[in-house]
């Protein structure tokens, strides 16, 4: 139920976007769909510059689609501590 619930906030918060247009079946897609375009994707984690950074293959078809949802990931407002 927890990776559920993962899947349906990644969607609702990453997913859905003023590009919904663009990533609008990523935004509707089933949990299956998400795993293999999403969560099985060949890249490499970069150590360089004192950055960790994301490296992913140009030609995947869902690399722009990641990247967006990465980038509103870091954008999203931080919880009161």
């Amino acid at each position: 139920m927890l990776a559920v619930d993962l899947l349906a906030w990644t969607q609702h918060l990453l997913l859905h976007s003023d590009l919904a247009r663009l990533h609008s079946d990523l935004a509707k897609a089933e949990p299956k769909t998400l795993r293999y375009r999403l969560l099985h994707v060949a890249a490499r984690l970069v150590h360089g510059g004192r950055r960790l950074r994301l490296r992913l293959d140009r030609t995947w078809p869902w690399a722009t689609a990641l990247a967006d949802a990465f980038d509103r990931c870091a954008r999203l407002p931080q919880p009161a501590r």
